[in-house]
């Protein structure tokens, strides 16, 4: 072990399990030490960044051996953008490491009575699984290390692709991104290429100024594909010239939108994209079940692996075609009219109305006339008041945001006393947390890992919950 300049650096370290967030573990001297980019197996030397009594956080400096266990990364670009963390390890570890990941959150944060958990969900398809990939048009193009040394490569210019951790400003020049089928990566290259013939500036998001800023690629299974450029200036003229030579070249493109966006952010949630030609939306199928997708539609990104996910919670209800069914969280519906077939009524609760108005729709055009939507906070909306009219929920199907659920809302479930509850969760370590808190009323019965993201540390779980 030896320090230089105060930070401390350990020596021959080698690498044992995956902690939380898919940070790589390992133990000197009785501290457990986390770092990035490790696989298990690894022996290196690590810089301390963050150094506490028990634990220390750090940085790998020099790979000493490399582990048995790693694989060729299949993507150019690996290492440098931040979107496929895993991709050196072999996708049948990834799932062993996610498992494990959802087991220790359960155990060591819910601290409950634990069931046996069902074996984890793998993708059939682990490359080009996404359905929406988002890019970056930006003026000042990230370099790496050999590129830094290179004085003839500039990074002030035009570049297409993602942005890189760590910097807001710099984006990462994307050639093929294994995420999405094509025509994706043509589409990108093509309006990056037009716009650089035409000396059309991309934004500058430090100054503010530019004129191509973001788009937006859908890619349905039912072949609908949907593209939403934003610029951050309204000039019609070069928009409309853009757009027609992009139909000219991609035919396949059954929706072309525009949004101008002058914002300090890149949000377009409070926007209203127009459309250039088709109908201004999609339509993706799960199962039988048709669901409409606007530019700003929230929809699960992984399609195929969307109809397990659902598939499995449907089957965790355990509805019998009478229940009142609570889908608390409902985006645009999907998991409600998922599960209308096998359920007597579905009430749908989402704080965002537009998401509301969406699953309207989505109801409507699956002719589910058993499920209503409500605009508001689960918390005020679900009263003594409500339940008389509504009816009580004989299964609630609980599908929060990372942060997990309000410890308003935990308590709402437990005075409300449902037969049986459904938690699908994007984040075991929060779903833990409100495990333990439901624990008070609660058994739980199943828990059932499913991976949506191949090559990512992501990891859904589902949960299912009988009153005691």
């Amino acid at each position: 072990m030896s320090k230089r300049k105060h930070n401390i650096i350990l020596e021959d370290i080698k690498v044992e399990n995956y902690a939380a967030e898919g940070k790589a573990l390992a133990r000197h001297n009785g501290k457990v030490i986390f770092m990035e980019g490790a696989v298990p197996g690894d022996v290196v030397n690590v810089q301390l960044t963050k150094s506490k009594k028990d634990w220390a956080e750090g940085r790998v400096l020099k790979f000493k051996e490399f582990s048995k266990e790693r694989v060729q990364p299949f993507c150019q670009h690996f290492g440098t953008c931040g979107g496929c963390q895993w991709q050196m390890l072999p996708y049948e570890l990834q799932l062993k490491y996610k498992q494990q990941q959802v087991i220790d959150n359960i155990q060591r944060i819910g601290k409950i009575p634990f069931p046996a958990s069902r074996p984890i969900v793998g993708c059939a398809e682990d490359r080009r699984y996404r359905n929406k990939l988002e890019y970056t048009f930006s003026n000042k193009k990230y370099l790496d290390a050999e590129e830094i040394k290179n004085p003839s490569i500039s990074a002030y210019q035009e570049v297409a692709g993602y942005h890189v951790k760590g910097w807001f400003d710099k984006v990462i020049e994307i050639n093929v991104c294994h995420l999405q089928e094509e025509p994706t990566n043509g589409i990108r290259k093509f309006i990056a290429d037009y716009a650089r013939g035409k000396k059309w500036p991309f934004y500058d998001i430090r100054m503010h100024i530019g004129f191509l800023r973001t788009m937006q690629v859908r890619l349905c299974t039912t072949g609908e594909l949907m593209v939403n450029i934003v610029f951050a200036d309204d000039d019609r003229e070069k928009i409309n010239e853009l757009c027609n030579a992009l139909m000219n070249a991609f035919p396949a493109i059954t929706t072309l939108l525009f949004t101008i966006n002058t914002k300090m952010n890149d949000s377009i949630y409070d926007l209203e994209p127009q459309v250039f030609s088709g109908k201004g939306y999609v339509t993706e199928k799960l199962e039988d079940f048709i669901f409409k997708i606007g530019p700003k539609s929230f929809f699960q990104t992984n399609t195929k692996q969307a109809e397990a996910l659902y598939g499995l919670t449907r089957q965790m209800a355990q509805l019998t075609g009478k229940e009142i069914l609570y889908d608390l969280y409902c985006g645009t519906g999907s998991i409600g009219i998922f599960c209308s077939k096998n359920a007597g009524k579905i009430i749908g609760v989402e704080a965002i109305s537009e998401a509301v108005e969406d699953a309207k729709i989505n109801a409507a055009l699956n002719n589910v006339e058993t499920a209503s939507f409500f605009t508001g906070d689960v918390i005020e909306i679900c009263d003594d008041d409500f339940f008389s009219v509504h009816g009580h929920p004989d299964v609630i199907i609980t599908d929060p945001p990372r942060a997990g659920m309000h410890e308003k809302l935990v308590k709402k479930l437990l005075d409300t006393a449902a037969p049986l509850i459904v938690y699908v969760s994007c984040n075991p370590a929060t779903q833990a947390r409100d495990l333990n808190l439901l624990g008070e009323k609660y058994s739980v019965e199943i828990i059932q890992p499913v991976d949506m993201f191949p090559h990512t540390h992501h990891i859904e779980n589902i949960a299912q919950l009988k009153l005691k």
